[in-house]
């Protein structure tokens, strides 16, 4: 399936609750076939923005357009291109997982021959095939999370939203689900994933968006974002106590341990930057046992406060 528009278009979007607002003049854009990650702390809104853009919830004011329908007013255009799998894994534990996806496949109003052949793709790909014909209910969490997913895949969606999607799993299963993620971005599907996980964001995105106080305070590639935290060095092994001095003197700003010769130089990753480090070093005549770049995690912290741990 194949949207034009893009994948998703928000607008000074407001949502509030009791007069205060969980949304608070939101803009967002999602390019067909990319992945945004959506950080943020628990109550930043996350959930609200996935609820709405579903069509699950209304909003206030503003605009929120999924491949170039108002959410609004063309819900069932909106449902037509999307899937969504939320925080909480839903499928019947009482029914196989061969079962789970047939209902999906009756609800998606597949005939028997292509729900059948969907199914069995579903079960290959997932490698779930081999316990397709248990009980969800037996099913290990990270199990039950690909089971999800491959419910939502039976609609065939061109957007996708994943709403915390790993939470709960396992370091297998959760890199099992970035697989999943993966594969799905290279078809083409545009997902919009909020996650918890820094890491995840890191390694799935396309770009990402910090969500805080109902606000986007953050928005770029993962390597746009690492350049805006501070931690990002240089870290220089050297050989003997000449180096080390010159070194130091040359960078005052510089973090040094003389107990093992090493000094780091602060540093945002840029080529720049570190062409800098290295023509200061070549003037000092001097030639590092070992030369590594280290950028900051993709962490996000407010104005004023350092980032989190």
């Amino acid at each position: 399936m194949t949207v034009a528009a893009p994948g998703i278009e928000v607008v000074d979007l407001v949502k509030a609750y009791d007069g205060r607002r969980v949304l608070d003049a939101l803009g967002l854009e999602v390019a067909p076939g990319t992945v945004l990650a959506l950080l943020g702390p628990n109550g930043a809104g996350k959930t609200t923005l996935v609820s709405i853009l579903a069509t699950l919830l209304p909003y206030d004011s503003g605009s929120a357009q999924v491949g170039g329908h108002e959410v609004a007013t063309e819900p069932d255009e909106v449902r037509r291109l999307i899937g969504v799998t939320g925080q909480s894994v839903a499928v019947d534990d009482l029914l196989t997982g061969r079962e789970n996806l047939r209902l999906m496949a009756d609800l998606a109003l597949l005939d028997v021959a292509s729900a059948e052949a969907a199914v069995q793709e579903l079960l290959d790909r997932f490698d779930l095939a081999a316990d397709a014909d248990r009980p969800a209910s037996t099913y290990s969490g990270g199990m039950r999370r690909k089971l999800d997913i491959a419910m939502t895949l039976l609609s065939d969606p061109a957007v996708l939203f994943l709403d915390e999607p790993t939470t709960g799993l396992d370091p297998r299963s959760r890199r099992a689900v970035w697989d999943i993620v993966r594969d799905l971005s290279r078809q083409g599907i545009t997902i919009l994933l909020t996650t918890q996980y820094l890491e995840e964001a890191d390694r799935l995105a396309d770009r990402v968006a910090v969500l805080d106080g109902g606000s986007i305070v953050a928005a770029g590639t993962p390597a746009e974002l690492k350049r805006l935290v501070p931690g990002g060095h240089v870290r220089l092994q050297l050989a003997d106590g000449d180096q080390f001095v010159a070194v130091t003197s040359a960078f005052p700003r510089s973090v040094a341990d003389e107990a093992d010769l090493s000094v780091q130089i602060p540093s945002d990753g840029r080529a720049g930057s570190l062409r800098s480090v290295l023509d200061e070093l070549e003037r000092l005549d001097v030639e590092p046992d070992e030369l590594s770049v280290h950028l900051p995690d993709l962490d996000w912290q407010k104005p004023g406060e350092q980032a989190l741990d």
